[in-house]
């Protein structure tokens, strides 16, 4: 069992600071990132009223209009992944926890679908800033799947980390086949949108996306802020958690109900992007130590770090690997959930042998 060290002012600001950092970092540098050589410094120039000419407006479409809402949308996303798997590893007290593994993804994907499928065809279309059909038909997908996995982990009156990761991996598998059997009914238009929208990416030209993503993740990411108090109780156990005047059942329930509504509204826009929230968290634990209290909200913006960064990966590789061969790959992009599941399936796996030797060790 890991142990919490004091955590004090000084130290959290430092932690986070320097996550803040990095993050920011990030965002920025992703304004030069691109196929094409933009001066940003023309961009801005237009962004305060300094320039006006037809080549500054170009650079300014290019770097405000496109790259950055395709950046912060990418923060978003990896912020929201993260701090769910830091809170699903946490709730379950389990390495491999996280929205991928557990299906509530899977259950979001579903949801999508369905509403890309049916909601042309019933009217259900709507121009707001608010939540879309789609993003509204993730999250119900995603809450089901995560009210019917949790609800086998609690049927036995405690939650069995190991029953409920099988849970999960049989209701994406179910999901998987679900998704099938709509991409079958689908026609020749639907069906190449729904297989590259299950690719993952961060494709978008406006900043709408964010803003509907983000009526739905922010009051997410308080509810679970505000629990790491309380997750880290639960780190040593049900039963003294309950002793220590912790709300066990409550805690898990809005844990479990927040980190699904952010998943499902991240995956509306950005298809099923996996172990995010598998690999962040445990990099960051293993610097910074396992207080959630400064692991989450540094686990949070390293992870909207990571994303934008695969981000680069996802434009950039074909091209380069283009340039290698003589082809032309220019503006080709690698679905950015590509890259995440190469990344987070040889990690998985690392996890999975550790998770087992440390069974052996205690037997």
């Amino acid at each position: 069992m890991a142990i919490v060290r004091e955590l004090t002012w000084r130290r959290w600001l430092a932690a986070v600071g320097v996550s803040l950092a990095v993050a920011t970092i990030v965002l920025v540098a992703s304004l030069w990132v691109g196929t094409q050589d933009v001066q940003v410094g023309r961009a801005v120039a237009v962004l305060f009223g300094q320039a006006d000419d037809a080549d500054a407006r170009m650079a300014y479409q290019l770097v405000f209009g496109l790259r950055l809402p395709r950046t912060l949308l990418a923060l978003v996303t990896g912020l929201t992944l993260a701090l769910a798997g830091t809170t699903f590893q946490a709730l379950l007290r389990n390495p491999l926890a996280e929205p991928y593994t557990l299906g509530v993804a899977s259950g979001g994907a579903l949801g999508a679908l369905l509403a890309l499928k049916l909601a042309p065809s019933l009217g259900l279309i709507w121009a707001w800033a608010g939540p879309s059909p789609v993003q509204i038909a993730a999250f119900v997908g995603a809450l089901i799947v995560v009210l019917i996995v949790y609800g086998l982990g609690r049927s036995m009156g405690m939650l069995n980390t190991y029953d409920l990761l099988l849970a999960g991996v049989t209701m994406a598998l179910f999901c998987g086949a679900a998704m099938l059997a709509v991409q079958y009914f689908a026609d020749y238009r639907e069906l190449f949108g729904m297989i590259r929208w299950m690719m993952g990416g961060v494709e978008t030209v406006a900043y709408r996306d964010m803003v509907s993503t983000l009526t739905l993740v922010v009051p997410a990411w308080l509810m679970l802020l505000a629990l790491a108090g309380a997750l880290n109780q639960l780190s040593l156990g049900e039963d003294l958690a309950g002793a220590r005047g912790v709300r066990v059942g409550w805690v898990q329930a809005v844990g479990f109900f927040a980190a699904s509504l952010a998943t499902g509204a991240v995956v509306a826009v950005c298809g099923p992007i996996g172990f995010v929230g598998l690999i962040v968290p445990h990099a960051v634990r293993a610097v910074i130590g396992p207080d959630h209290r400064v692991l989450m909200p540094c686990a949070a913006l390293v992870g909207g770090a990571f994303l934008v960064v695969c981000d680069w990966g996802s434009r950039l590789v074909l091209p380069a690997y283009g340039r290698l061969r003589g082809l032309d790959l220019e503006g080709v992009q690698l679905p950015i959930g590509v890259i995440t599941a190469l990344l987070g399936g040889p990690f998985f796996l690392v996890l999975l042998l550790r998770s087992r030797r440390s069974e052996r060790v205690v037997r």
